[in-house]
Parts: C-alpha cells; structure tokens; sequence
C-alpha cells in the first residue's frame, strides 16, 4: 500500500476536486466535458451512491486521480461483477503507483461484494492504459461495446 495516498469517498466537501478531474479526463480522451446539467446530475448521485461508487484518491494531500464502479451481474455466473467506469490519474501523479492502488481498491470491493469477475473497457488508442491493465493481469476479451444516446433512443422509441 502507497503511504502517500488516501482513498477517500466522494462528498460535498471533495466533489469540485472530484469533478475538476472528470474533466480532465474528458480532456485526455478529447471528448466534451460534463455541461452544467451533467455537473448537478453527477453530484446528486456521487452523493447518493445509488447508481455508482465514486472516490478521490489523495496523494501526499492533493487530488491525484479518481474512480467511479458499479455493480452489474452475470446471467452465466450467477454472481454479481464490478464494473470500472473510471480509473483516472493525472498525468504529473502517473508512475507513482497511485493507479495500481485505485484498481486494488477496486478488486477489495468486488472481494467484499461477493463479485464473480471484473470488468472494464479502454479506448483501443489508449496504449499506456492498456499496458497498464495487462500489467495488472487483466484480459482482453473479443467483444465489441455498443451505446445508444439520448437521441437515438428517442428515435428507436418513436420509429416503433
């Protein structure tokens, strides 16, 4: 375990720092930021652990990364699975260890949840989160993820 760093939930106290590294990550994966309605939903259910778990991870004191996991559930296994939305650590934090220590946290709370397996997905360009993974003893499965917005679900809705 890293000395240096605190894994700690989120909370009204920690969410602008929580949040400030969201967009960060939107900004390493060149995608939009949470607008301000996505900022209100996302603070609501951080807070409410209802959909997900979210925590900060602190090192020597200032907001280095974070993660947010769900739990999901397999048919095949009947038990649940531990899914990684987010493992984020900023880049002047990398090579630290702090991202190992997240993704162990992470398989802490699949052991004490009862969980069959992990899971989670990389962007296929994302080389050093890749290594990363594999270093950890994760696999690459040959499935392909597919997603439906809030547009298209509309459209599927009223085309049927």
């Amino acid at each position: 375990m890293n000395e240096k760093l605190k894994i700690e939930p989120i909370s009204n106290r920690n969410f602008e720092e929580f949040f400030h590294l969201i967009t960060k990550l939107a900004e390493y994966e060149h995608l939009d930021p949470p607008d301000k309605g996505a900022k209100r939903r996302l603070k609501r259910d951080a807070l409410s652990r209802r959909y997900f778990s979210a925590y900060l991870g602190r090192f020597e004191g200032q907001a280095a990364g974070y993660l947010i996991y769900f739990m999901t559930y397999s048919s095949f296994l009947a038990m649940p699975t531990l899914y990684i939305e987010d493992i984020f650590v900023l880049e002047e934090f990398r090579r630290k260890g702090i991202g190992t220590e997240l993704f162990r946290f992470c398989v802490q709370k699949a052991k004490e949840n009862g969980c069959g397996r992990i899971e989670w997905c990389v962007l296929t360009w994302n080389t050093p989160a890749i290594r990363f993974y594999e270093k950890q003893g994760g696999v690459r499965l040959d499935w392909y993820f597919y997603r439906m917005t809030g547009k298209q679900i509309d459209e599927f809705l009223s085309n049927r």
